[in-house]
């Protein structure tokens, strides 16, 4: 992310008020007695003497467990020390620790990509993963987990692409008597893939009459292939590059259509800025805060960060993400509290971690605003200022939505092959089924 954003995200203050439907209250409000009650025997005697866990994490996942790892401490006396290192640094730190064959930490919370590679060297957290915590998680995030026939880690927090789009201009009855004129239907936030092609079109303009586009209807990002993963997954794929089996499936069908579908805004409807292989998410996001697009699709926490003094403050309106024939679908983001074998004080972390996802919720109110939990963004998704929340739970939780394949080898994979083959295929000059059998060629080799 922008880290302009998100130190502007940190400004941010929370507000809210409970206003939910009772029904679906009463519903979550038995699942956490549930949860509550399954965890009673953990938290039934207090350690005789004060114990401590380290966690091992970045700054966003710091401030997100901070409230549960304050109210942990002051239930159990267990007292909770976060070493908190840049974002590639949990990934070397645990690396080493793992090689060293100690570790001084008792929890680490990883990002989904790691989540393969560092499976054989965490404990077993199935016991963890009661009945109602399992009814409480987005099946995805519950499937990330499930690694070499355990439950490797336990989501802390997850985060996916929505659609955002400007309520000042899709409200304006002039914009939508030309929009249902020149496309025969209704202009509302874009639910499928013709939708989302027409509405860019329809908004690409030149506005300050000197002949030259200067607001476009989206953007089209090229320098990451997660948002063109999420089209093929849309599109019906049984998963993205893999299948479960681990064989390469990134020449299928669905890849082509989704490819084809993701660079057509550019090669063919020109609805986009130019340098598309120049943009990745900062970018994106700032071309939309300046004004620049219509649209976008965006991690949703980003609704949480728009700055107060940009083009579209108080403009912003939040849809779930696009659907193909298969429905709603994307690559989620999670991450997860795992506990690594070496570990002085396991049983410990793991109370941390049953505690954690039994007061997810608690998240939310830290400034990035995230949870995992079903529960814990329906009790704030009829709050004023997150919207973004019903849409978020419904893309985590469309049937479609899926993770990136759980190989050790995956990023190698996405630099060597899935991003050269995007960013190609955005040039408008290869062929798309060839760029596929070419990449697939590529990973084979990799793999092999």
């Amino acid at each position: 992310m922008d880290v302009d954003n998100v130190v502007m995200a940190i400004m941010l203050n929370f507000i809210g008020g409970w206003s939910e439907g009772l029904a679906q209250r009463q519903e979550d409000l038995m699942r956490n007695l549930l949860s509550a009650s399954a965890l009673a025997l953990i938290f039934m005697v207090a350690p005789a003497n004060a114990e401590t866990i380290n966690i091992l994490v970045e700054g966003g996942g710091e401030m997100l467990q901070k409230a549960v790892a304050e109210k942990f401490a002051a239930e159990t006396g267990i007292e909770v020390k976060f070493t908190v290192v840049p974002y590639q640094g949990v990934f070397d730190k645990f690396s080493a620790e793992i090689a060293s064959g100690s570790s001084a930490f008792d929890v680490v919370t990883i990002d989904v990509v790691w989540n393969a590679k560092f499976a054989g060297h965490v404990e077993d957290l199935s016991p963890l993963f009661t009945d109602a915590v399992r009814s409480d998680l987005p099946p995805a995030l519950l499937a990330d987990a499930h690694l070499g026939g355990k439950m490797i880690g336990m989501p802390a927090w997850a985060n996916a692409e929505i659609v955002f789009y400007r309520k000042d201009l899709f409200g304006k009855p002039e914009e939508q008597k030309a929009f249902q004129e020149k496309y025969g239907y209704p202009l509302a936030p874009p639910k499928t893939w013709q939708q989302w092609r027409d509405m860019a079109k329809f908004f690409t303009r030149d506005t300050d009459g000197d002949g030259k586009t200067d607001f476009w209807g989206t953007d089209t990002i090229g320098t990451f292939s997660e948002e063109w993963m999420a089209h093929v997954l849309q599109a019906g794929s049984p998963g993205v590059i893999l299948d479960e089996d681990g064989n390469v499936i990134i020449d299928n069908e669905a890849h082509k259509q989704a490819l084809e579908f993701y660079i057509a805004p550019h090669c063919t409807d020109h609805s986009v800025p130019e340098n598309v292989n120049e943009i990745g998410w900062g970018e994106a996001q700032n071309l939309f805060y300046q004004g620049k697009t219509a649209m976008m699709k965006f991690w949703a926490h980003a609704y949480k960060m728009t700055p107060a003094d940009s083009k579209v403050s108080g403009k912003v309106g939040v849809a779930p993400m696009l659907a193909g024939e298969a429905g709603i679908a994307a690559i989620p983001g999670p991450w997860y509290n795992v506990v690594p074998s070496t570990s002085q004080h396991k049983d410990a972390a793991k109370k941390f971690i049953a505690f954690a996802i039994a007061n997810n919720a608690l998240g939310i109110e830290a400034p990035l605003g995230l949870a995992a939990t079903n529960s814990a963004y329906r009790s704030y998704s009829g709050k004023p200022g997150y919207e973004h929340f019903t849409p978020l739970l419904e893309t985590l939780s469309a049937p479609a939505t899926q993770g990136r394949p759980m190989n050790e080898k995956y990023q190698e994979i996405v630099d060597e092959a899935v991003l050269p083959a995007v960013q190609q295929a955005l040039t408008c000059k290869e062929d798309v089924g060839e760029l596929l059998a070419n990449a697939r060629e590529t990973i084979e080799d990799i793999l092999d």
